[in-house]
């Protein structure tokens, strides 16, 4: 099972609605960070999300409301005896931006801060990779993919009649090292399970104009969570973001299961934007949700389930 948890779903500055931006994925007993914003540390207090089972943060860009709540993060691990390792990854000049904030002020952390500059890079992590990807926002930024390994298939009741198995030891060290020796026989993992389950991919652009690239790591994602800061062109008056529009049609070409549109601008009301962001997906027939702060999407099973922290469920 995997959980997305967003602690904040705006972009430029905080409302009294809606937080910049912050996302956990927590998978398998860890949490990681994809930006923290300004506020992050109160809104995992929010929802008893500790800060020190987070051990990767992966930052798009460093623009204020993606990662001004890094210092606040670290100083909360200090101040909680914090022993283990962080990891922070992002785009060029991370090792310079994190440095000065790890300089400031009367503050040194105990213990150590590990810092990542990437390109386009594949992360290989036990039983996901993260891959990142560079997006098109005036400055060094990146996009980046949580991509689950494959899973074995199912053991087939009739297989492993078939060859004479049953559970116990004997499957674990099948499927630990993929073949063994049983009645005379070389049985493999494929010859008992049934077809291999696709593992989970999950894409978010931060902060972006629309890229043929996004498409391409985006492709037959479950879920594809693209910033749409502004409903029309106008609005966006020439900066480096992306409309609701542009991200329908990023998600409709790369065949994702699940669009979530990100980065609302504070100049509109949820209401508004949701509202208006139904009639423009509806007309590329695209699957999506514009997601409030604390809203949960749990990936379970082939299927996915939206929840909010507060209790309501869709």
């Amino acid at each position: 099972m995997l959980e997305l948890i967003f602690l904040g779903t705006g972009g430029i500055m905080p409302t009294g609605e809606r937080n910049v931006p912050a996302i956990a994925l927590r998978y398998k007993g860890e949490i990681m960070l994809f930006d923290v914003g300004e506020g992050t540390m109160r809104q995992m207090n929010s929802v008893k999300l500790s800060p020190m089972k987070v051990d990767k943060i992966f930052i798009t860009h460093f623009h204020g409301d993606h990662y001004l709540g890094l210092a606040a993060l670290i100083q909360t691990m200090n101040l909680w005896d914090r022993e283990k390792p962080l990891h922070i990854y992002g785009p060029k000049y991370t090792f310079k931006f994190v440095q000065n904030f790890l300089k400031s002020g009367f503050f040194r952390p105990g213990f150590d801060v590990h810092v990542h500059e990437l390109g386009e890079t594949r992360l290989k992590f036990g039983d996901y990779e993260v891959w990142s990807f560079k997006v098109e926002h005036g400055v060094p930024a990146l996009g980046y993919v949580f991509r689950e390994k494959d899973r074995r298939g199912k053991f087939l009741p009739e297989k492993l009649t078939e060859y004479g198995l049953s559970e116990g030891p004997i499957l674990g060290k099948l499927e630990r090292e993929g073949k063994i020796e049983w009645n005379g026989r070389t049985v493999y993992l494929e010859d008992v399970t049934g077809p291999r389950r696709k593992g989970i991919k999950v894409a978010y652009t931060g902060d972006t104009l629309p890229a043929e690239r996004t498409g391409l790591f985006a492709e037959n994602a479950d879920l594809l969570i693209h910033e749409a800061t502004y409903l029309n062109s106008v609005d966006r008056n020439g900066s480096y973001h992306s409309t609701v529009e542009e991200a329908c049609e990023v998600a409709k070409k790369a065949k994702v299961k699940l669009l979530a549109l990100f980065h609302r601008a504070f100049r509109y009301s949820y209401e508004e934007y949701a509202r208006k962001a139904s009639e423009i997906c509806r007309e590329f027939g695209v699957n999506f949700i514009v997601p409030r702060d604390f809203d949960v999407i749990t990936f379970k099973s082939g299927s996915w389930k939206l929840r909010n922290l507060q209790g309501d469920e869709t």
